[in-house]
């Protein structure tokens, strides 16, 4: 059962959800920890504990009464990959991106991030705004030289996000930090599902739709470089630590792909939806 940060009033707080209701974690358990990272952080007493608690320990309550947050919004650090689909490699070569050698990793500052349900704002900037569906990892426990057959072992569990990308940004420098770091540019959700609840995050299907239209369909299977290979190549390089986020790779379908290119336009309504992990849904807003 996944574990979502939400609050009906002012106060984040955590829940268990079940179906389509949750119910409060500290209201069962007062020494639980207070947010999703610190939940990461604690280490296997806090899973004990958070599989302890069952449906009819506390009282329901209904999704729809509740506003979902980013799990993690504070991550110390929020890394995606670029062109890891073999069709959105296909459709890159043909905007003049080559295919990348080796794997091809870049920040997005994590004030982007927002939650799984809230506007995300086109800049004034910016007039080629992008979406890309995507699954992300969340680390579990800090690690560092992971090898990949270990690899699954250090991953705390999954979320729905949106590499939302101002393309025009993008294309301006060969470091493409900027034009993927906007505020607002980040959602993820709609909640955590633990690691232990998937039985292979490479047996997912991942589709975007914007404004009810379906732009991408992929499946997790089709990576190029799977999670576990991800998880060991960064490794190499820095400690990982419990709550980084780590965006897998965008299919093909891309607005700046399209022939005519089309790009989000305020008003527009994004969705991402990925087996067993819930969607995420972002109405597109003008910067005031």
């Amino acid at each position: 059962m996944p574990l979502a940060a939400y609050s009906t009033t002012g106060e984040i707080r955590l829940g268990k959800v079940f179906g389509d209701h949750l119910v409060d974690i500290a209201s069962i358990d007062p020494d639980f920890p207070r947010t999703i990272k610190a939940f990461l952080e604690t280490g296997e007493a806090a899973r004990t504990a958070f599989e302890r608690i069952s449906e009819g320990d506390g009282t329901p309550i209904p999704l729809r009464d509740v506003t979902l947050h980013a799990p993690i919004p504070d991550p110390e650090k929020f890394l995606a990959i670029g062109l890891n689909y073999a069709d959105h490699g296909a459709e890159a070569n043909k905007l003049g991106m080559a295919t990348p050698e080796y794997q091809i990793w870049f920040n997005k500052q994590v004030s982007c991030i927002t939650g799984p349900f809230n506007n995300v704002v086109a800049p004034r900037v910016s007039e080629k705004v992008d979406y890309e569906g995507e699954l992300a990892v969340v680390i579990g426990k800090a690690c560092r030289n992971v090898p990949a057959a270990k690899a699954r072992e250090v991953i705390g569990g999954y979320m729905v996000s949106n590499d939302v990308s101002a393309r025009d940004w993008q294309f301006r420098t060969t470091t493409i930090t900027l034009g993927k770091s906007f505020d607002t540019h980040g959602p993820t959700g709609p909640w955590l599902t633990l690691d232990s609840e998937i039985d292979d995050p490479h047996d997912l299907n991942l589709r975007t739709y914007v404004n009810g239209e379906e732009r991408q369909h992929g499946h997790t299977g089709d990576l190029i470089h799977d999670i576990y290979e991800q998880i060991a190549y960064l490794s190499q390089v820095m400690t990982l630590k419990p709550g980084d986020i780590l965006a897998t790779g965008t299919p093909a379908g891309v607005g700046v792909a399209r022939d005519p290119q089309v790009f989000l336009q305020p008003g527009d309504v994004v969705r991402v939806e990925i087996d067993g992990l819930g969607h995420i849904e972002n109405t597109i807003t003008a910067e005031s």
